[in-house]
């Protein structure tokens, strides 16, 4: 198993919440197709990157972007956005996440 990617946000915990999403379903990180960089969520990004985020193309959905906080399993964007748990360990996401998509991925 490789490295645990670092997730950058505010207060985060080990299972990637953070002080603006922190349920026990608030369980992913999101690497930003800008910066490569995974945050805990949108407004931690707003509050400490020193550049405007930009939205995964859809071309781009294969790529591994999402980290479960639970089990550290990388997901593709396809992946996520068709699953309600990690396929790995079986947490369970955010169903209200998908309100913020625009915000991460091309609609």
């Amino acid at each position: 198993m490789g490295k645990t990617p670092l997730v950058k946000g505010i207060q985060v915990d080990i299972q990637t919440r953070c002080a603006h999403y922190h349920s026990d379903v608030d369980v992913i990180a999101i690497r930003f197709h800008c910066c490569g960089e995974y945050y805990a969520c949108y407004s931690c990004h707003q509050e400490q990157a020193d550049h405007e985020p930009s939205r995964w193309p859809k071309r781009l959905w294969d790529e591994r972007a999402i980290l479960c906080g639970s089990c550290n399993h990388e997901l593709t964007v396809h992946e996520y956005m068709n699953a309600p748990r990690c396929p790995v360990c079986q947490h369970g996401f955010n169903e209200g996440c998908r309100l913020h998509y625009p915000l991460y991925f091309e609609m």
